[in-house]
């Protein structure tokens, strides 16, 4: 994956074969604990919501997402670097968990850049993310999906794994209507350019 400077990226992967990927609750806060470890030293997250079979994250780069790093001689993007070790590691866990072997994950997981422009995708994007559960119908209320960071931006938890403040900046979001906002249906145009 190559990221560059100040931009949006929308960033996600599934299990392999559709499969399942959290298995019960201590799985999701293992998997966040793991991204505090390995993704957000080099990125700033915006959104996220992880679901029973998939994850979606919303990050924005910086200097520190296109610093390079040298492995056995060969120089790599730390972010990149970083979502290998994450998705490694919780695999390894996962499998002796389950008593499992191989790949939990899809090969290439996808980092879309999301371009601005006059249909918002940086919007849709985060909406999409905090939707996914609501939209799956895994939850009547997209605040009682405790895996995503719309508890944290409707006021329900005062997490930090999102730096909320640079997301306000940068999306524009207003947290007088964000409530509603978030709850406002999107096109599957929409949903198809973002994925």
């Amino acid at each position: 994956m190559e990221f560059f400077k100040n931009e949006l990226y929308h960033i996600y992967n599934r299990g392999n074969n559709q499969q399942k990927i959290f298995f019960k609750p201590d799985n999701y806060i293992f998997f966040l604990k793991k991204v505090r470890r390995y993704i957000l030293p080099y990125c700033d997250i915006l959104s996220y919501s992880l679901m029973p079979n998939h994850f979606h994250f919303l990050i924005h780069s910086d200097e520190r997402t296109i610093a390079k790093k040298t492995i056995r001689t060969q120089a790599k993007n730390v972010l990149s670097e970083g979502i290998r070790l994450l998705l490694s590691s919780y695999t390894q866990a996962i499998n002796k968990q389950n008593q499992f072997s191989g790949s939990l994950f899809q090969q290439n997981t996808k980092a879309k850049p999301i371009v601005k422009g006059s249909r918002n995708y940086d919007l849709t994007v985060f909406h999409y993310i905090h939707q996914n559960a609501y939209r799956a119908k895994l939850v009547e209320k997209m605040e009682d999906w405790e895996y995503s960071s719309f508890v944290d931006y409707c006021g329900k938890r005062n997490g930090n794994l999102c730096n909320k403040e640079l997301t306000i900046k940068l999306l524009g979001l207003n947290m007088k209507t964000i409530y509603e906002d978030s709850y406002r249906q999107i096109g599957y145009d929409d949903i198809n350019n973002i994925l």
